[in-house]
């Protein structure tokens, strides 16, 4: 057992919402390590993670855990930059072949648009609209590029404008294809985030933009944070990785969606 080893006597309530303490502090983690972190046996860990995996609350994935984005949580900037690059790499790839003629492109705020937009041809005149600050500064140093930047308050932990202001000057824009990102996919098809402000802009640009594209990681489906801005056939289509569940992709079918897995 190690120096900060919690007893193994802890209540299980207790010891779980330790366990969500630990891994919003720490990101991705080996479910292997747990046991000795706790003091417990593995089949404690274990129980712990599947009732928490129910409920919503973390993501298993190859003898890895992560704290799920939530009403109360969102995963850092530096940790997406790091999870899961491989499947994000592909859907941006994946998303930018259906740019077709566009020439007004809004990049949602967050690291996967951002990667859609560093997938964008070069070699054509584009303008790039985001409410992303990070994304804004990237953009503006590609050649044949014009970046439009929405104002608003400055969200800390994405960069991201939102309120009032970013929905006012949104309105008076249509861009010819919108790139989204989200928190979270519920079974039932709808688009989350864990804040209606950033909600309110997805909304907006989703009703303004001519064709939105969702772009998110298969660990984003079957899974709820809060505040909703959209429904899955809302958008023209639903790229993910070849990581997400079949039955989950044959759900969102069924309720009208594109979806396409890479």
């Amino acid at each position: 057992m190690t120096d900060d080893a919690l007893p193994g006597a802890t209540s299980a309530p207790d010891r779980r919402e330790a366990l969500i303490a630990h891994l919003r502090a720490h990101g991705e983690v080996e479910v292997a390590t747990l046991p000795q972190r706790f003091g417990v046996s593995v089949e404690t860990i274990r129980r712990d993670l599947r009732w928490l995996e129910e409920s919503g609350r973390v993501r298993r994935s190859y003898g890895r855990v992560t704290a799920a984005d939530s009403g109360a949580f969102e995963s850092s900037r530096d940790f997406r930059e790091q999870h899961l690059t491989d499947e994000k790499e592909r859907i941006a790839k994946a998303a930018v072949r259906h740019l077709e003629d566009a020439e007004t492109v809004f990049l949602d705020e967050g690291y996967q648009p951002l990667l859609v937009g560093r997938a964008l041809p070069t070699d054509r005149d584009l303008t790039i609209v985001t409410a992303s600050l990070p994304t804004a500064l990237e953009m503006a140093e590609r050649p044949r590029t014009q970046v439009v930047v929405i104002g608003g308050r400055l969200r800390r932990v994405t960069m991201g404008t939102v309120e009032r202001w970013a929905t006012r000057m949104l309105r008076d824009i249509e861009p010819d294809i919108a790139f989204i990102g989200a928190n979270g996919v519920s079974d039932e098809g709808w688009m989350t985030t864990p804040s209606p402000s950033v909600a309110e802009v997805k909304e907006t640009v989703v009703s303004i933009a001519q064709r939105a594209v969702f772009v998110g990681s298969h660990t984003k489906f079957s899974h709820s944070t809060f505040a909703r801005f959209g429904h899955a056939r809302d958008f023209e289509r639903i790229i993910t990785g070849k990581e997400l569940r079949a039955t989950t992709a044959r759900r969102l079918t069924a309720l009208g969606a594109t979806v396409e897995r890479v």
